[in-house]
């Protein structure tokens, strides 16, 4: 029984092997060479030592903390109601749809909508408004971008909120507790892991973004995914794009833990 569980996991193994270890083994190495091609640590010193890859740094984690909190706040009232309705698993399919269309297409669709000529604008100009500069804004950035990630903060949400006892929910508004109490005390606390499970889910490609700065933010918004992309395509400097990459890695792995399931002693989850 073992042999054949082991025959099973191959195929996984060697997925991981190619497509996740080898990738990340290769931008470390890569990392530790100049445009030359010598062996430099001086790619770690420039990153650290610039003000401007440090800005760099703080308006990644800051779009995406924006992000982030803007899905958090629109996914979690929606999980809850969709948790109460009785078509819970249409409505489901109906947010999980928009996933199934190409980043970049629907990228496009919102520089249409957003353009000068755009529906936005014409709604503006219906209401009295007039036309006004929507697409290459640092909001219209965050607002595509939170459109794209709230399916992935919903998902996880809803499962939590969906497993929650309701027999807890009940207890608590019999003892007296208002609707707010019951929330804050029983309900929230209690999904919480499926907060962290969306945070990380969102809070963590938001820090690498590059085609959406380019298309809606029109490079008002410059992250540390813009410039692993100008290194690599544009200046040829792969030990810096590399280095870069190595950074937001680890940004990653520290997010994941900071927002992962703890276990106390005796095996319980926090």
């Amino acid at each position: 029984m073992k042999k054949y569980n082991a025959f099973y996991s191959v195929p996984y193994v060697l997925w991981l092997l190619l497509f996740v270890i080898a990738p990340l083994v290769l931008i470390v190495y890569q990392s530790f060479f100049n445009i030359s091609g010598q062996f430099t640590l001086g790619n770690y010193q420039d990153y650290f030592g610039s003000g401007t890859y440090l800005r760099m740094t703080l308006n990644s984690i800051w779009y995406a903390f924006i992000i982030t909190l803007v899905t958090l706040l629109i996914s979690y009232p929606t999980a809850y109601w969709l948790s109460q309705t009785r078509h819970k698993q249409l409505w489901l399919l109906l947010i999980i749809l928009p996933t199934w269309i190409n980043l970049l297409l629907k990228a496009y669709a919102f520089i249409g909508i957003f353009s000068q000529a755009g529906a936005a604008n014409r709604f503006f100009e219906f209401v009295g408004i007039g036309p006004q500069q929507i697409l290459f804004t640092k909001s219209s950035f965050i607002f595509v971008a939170a459109y794209i990630e709230i399916p992935f903060m919903i998902l996880p949400i809803f499962n939590a909120i969906d497993e929650l006892n309701p027999s807890l929910v009940n207890a608590s508004r019999d003892l007296g507790a208002t609707n707010w109490q019951t929330f804050s005390k029983v309900i929230f606390p209690l999904t919480l892991n499926g907060v962290k499970a969306g945070v990380q889910a969102v809070f963590i490609p938001s820090l690498s973004l590059f085609m959406l700065t380019r298309l809606i933010g029109g490079n008002k918004v410059i992250t540390l995914g813009t410039a692993i992309e100008e290194h690599f395509l544009v200046t040829q400097n792969w030990g810096m794009g590399s280095t870069i990459g190595v950074v937001l890695i680890v940004a990653m792995v520290v997010i994941m833990f900071a927002t992962g399931e703890r276990r106390k002693k005796g095996g319980h989850h926090e």
